[in-house]
């Protein structure tokens, strides 16, 4: 088969390798219909995550159909048309039985793309399947469900549901991108007073109100308008969405006193801490890697017709054209690409 592989800092190459085998007895073998390219991904390609060994098959989003099952899989079969989490879950350990799934310690977590062989591939060996894997609602398509594999849980579980949305809130999101809209379309399911974006780049800000953000405004004019919509008092939920510290240290300025910041973005630098002007404020910071339970819930919203993943596509390109794909996703600013949906012949 052929696969997109980490090749060590600012490499990867469309390569022939060996098809995946089934090792353990919860194995699966899916042929990839459809996947994507993730932002965690361009920082692979920067070396901001140190696990990350050349050699190893890039991507942790796909959707695609089971060809193979090990003797231990219960919930899936061959045939199956499946979404494959971002996050494998063993489902037996101490944060697994706490939903916790992305601080898996029986071998999940994150893996995908990062300590296992991806799904940037024709073929893929999934782990943990009846626990990592899901059945494709009838009537959906690929592309209604192959974001909720990362950007849409991530934005609404360590956005939304971390930073505990409530109706009437103002919600200020630092970072219009892929999460950040994700975040956008979590946040309007909790009726807020209003939902600001904040980024620097007039498309992403364009893309912002079409997501549904009531507000757009830029860095520099993002204090005024927080202060415009709280009357000065300060955003209610603040959510860092692009994982720097300049938009870190952003949200625990836009932030009220009682409010609360969560931060969504993967961090490669030291953020600094302004304990000395935040003790007082009784502001709640939280952090975390997305869980991956929500999944099934978002599932429902799409079917229903309440989320429409689809708008995050702006590129389609074959999966043998994966290379042309990461250019493009890189080059966002000058390409307008939010998510590239990359589609297996046949």
């Amino acid at each position: 088969m052929h696969a997109v592989v980490y090749h060590g800092p600012g490499q990867k190459s469309w390569d022939e390798v060996p098809d995946p085998k089934i090792v353990d007895d919860g194995d699966v073998i899916v042929r990839i219909t459809t996947t994507t390219i993730c932002g965690t991904d361009l920082h692979i390609l920067k070396g901001d995550v140190p696990a990350m060994t050349p050699g190893r098959i890039l991507g942790h989003e796909a959707v695609g159909t089971v060809t193979e099952t090990g003797p231990g899989v219960r919930s899936v079969k061959q045939g199956d048309h499946v979404l494959l989490s971002c996050i494998s879950a063993c489902g037996r350990c101490r944060y697994c039985r706490e939903r916790r799934y992305g601080q898996c310690i029986g071998g999940g977590g994150w893996i995908f793309g990062h300590l296992i062989d991806g799904v940037q591939a024709e073929l893929a060996r999934v782990p943990f399947a009846d626990t990592s894997t899901y059945r494709v609602p009838e009537g959906l398509t690929d592309e209604q469900v192959l974001y909720l594999a990362d950007i849409l849980p991530t934005g609404y579980e360590v956005g939304v549901l971390n930073g505990q949305v409530q109706p009437g809130d103002v919600v200020a999101i630092v970072g219009a991108g892929p999460v950040g809209l994700a975040t956008v379309l979590g946040a309007r399911l909790y009726s807020p007073a209003a939902v600001i974006a904040i980024d620097p780049v007039p498309s992403r800000r364009a893309w912002a109100e079409k997501f549904g953000a009531n507000v757009v405004a830029t860095p520099e004019q993002a204090r005024a308008e927080v202060d415009r919509l709280t009357d000065g008092l300060g955003a209610d939920v603040a959510v860092e969405a692009v994982g720097i510290p300049t938009t870190f240290e952003q949200c625990t300025e836009l932030i009220r006193a009682g409010g609360r910041v969560a931060n969504v973005g993967v961090h490669g630098k030291p953020v600094t801490l302004h304990l000395e002007s935040l003790w007082i404020k009784d502001v709640t910071i939280t952090t975390g890697l997305v869980d991956t339970f929500s999944t099934p819930t978002l599932l429902k919203t799409v079917a229903a017709g309440q989320i429409d993943p689809t708008r995050f596509t702006t590129h389609r390109f074959p999966l043998h054209d994966a290379i042309q794909a990461y250019d493009t996703f890189a080059r966002a600013g000058e390409t307008n690409a939010l998510k590239v949906m990359l589609i297996a012949e046949g």
